[in-house]
């Protein structure tokens, strides 16, 4: 799905543009594409719209 994650078969080493370095262990990783995830790299779901109750139409 265009904006959502990218699921890589684990365990994953990510290397961030910091330098720094995530790791994860799982057997299937979702990395995050659009870096609204509060969890980057791993993905949280961010990429989902949200909707406000006001906006939903009535």
């Amino acid at each position: 799905m265009p904006g959502g994650p990218v699921l890589i078969e684990g365990p994953v080493e990510v290397v961030l543009p910091d330098g720094t370095r995530a790791r994860s262990d799982r057997f299937v990783v979702a990395v995050c594409t659009c870096r609204r995830s509060r969890r980057y790299p791993w993905c949280d779901t961010s990429h989902r719209r949200r909707v406000r109750r006001d906006d939903r139409e009535v």
